[in-house]
């Protein structure tokens, strides 16, 4: 707990002078809220508007949840084959790089073109937001695989199967888990993005319509909600991470 509060505290005091900082800006310039309201005043209407923004919020997490679970199915179905196939390797690797430099603004509209104004279109930019991390980390992790204990464990009489169970796995999770971190960050991005393009509901449906009608405060306060979700599920990566491999957490201490 000592150390939690020891690593929290200095990105929270950076928070609070910016937070006074701003306040004070605004206050002393009487700067109006349409433009730039106060932490105050974006804090009470987003605590006046909570029950809309609640309403907006549930949609955008289910999203996410999906796309990300479909994201991590594929990312590991692709990179269990790639480390199974050399050739697989040098053929997909490539084509995984090529796909981020698609735009993904003008492939959502086209995703709502094709599959219309339901959940697909925004799982699609979802897993493409979020695959390639995924798929990337695990492929790197599996090919850093220690040569000693693989030899050691082929000599034993262990195939490949066995050797990608005891020796490749273990080994790509910590890689795994960093990768982790960077997907779910960009799948609340990545839903937020794709209401944007098309939705009935959602976070980033109640921030345009609000930029619309010049609420300023409450296009803040949806983003504070939106920086809060990812937070907390950055920080929940940490938790499972303990609880699947904990002799990691032991040998970065030890290190």
């Amino acid at each position: 707990m000592r150390r939690a509060l020891a690593l929290a505290a200095p990105p929270l005091l950076v928070v609070a002078l910016l937070l006074g900082g701003w306040q004070w800006f605004v206050t002393v310039n009487d700067v109006r809220p349409q433009v730039l309201p106060s932490p105050l005043r974006v804090v009470e209407q987003g605590w006046e508007f909570r029950d809309v923004i609640w309403a907006n919020t549930v949609p955008t997490l289910q999203v996410t949840a999906v796309g990300f679970a479909v994201s991590l199915v594929l990312g590991w179905a692709l990179a269990i084959l790639v480390d199974f196939s050399p050739w697989l390797r040098r053929a997909l690797v490539p084509l995984l790089v090529a796909s981020q430099t698609l735009p993904i603004i003008a492939i959502a509209p086209l995703l709502i073109i094709w599959f219309g104004f339901g959940l697909l279109p925004k799982v699609v930019v979802i897993a493409l937001v979020t695959f390639f991390p995924i798929a990337i980390g695990l492929i790197e992790g599996f090919a850093s695989t220690d040569r000693e204990a693989s030899n050691l464990l082929r000599s034993m009489g262990g195939g490949r199967w066995k050797e990608f169970r005891y020796v490749r796995l273990p080994g790509a999770m910590p890689y795994f888990f960093t990768a982790l971190r960077i997907g779910i960050t960009y799948a609340v991005t990545g839903a937020i993005f794709a209401e944007y393009v098309g939705a009935r509901a959602g976070l980033g449906i109640f921030m345009n319509l609000q930029k619309n009608s010049f609420r300023t405060d409450l296009v803040l306060a949806a983003v504070v909600v939106t920086a809060t979700i990812s937070v907390v599920l950055f920080g929940l990566t940490y938790l499972v991470q303990r609880l699947v491999i904990p002799w990691h957490a032991k040998e970065r201490r030890r290190a």
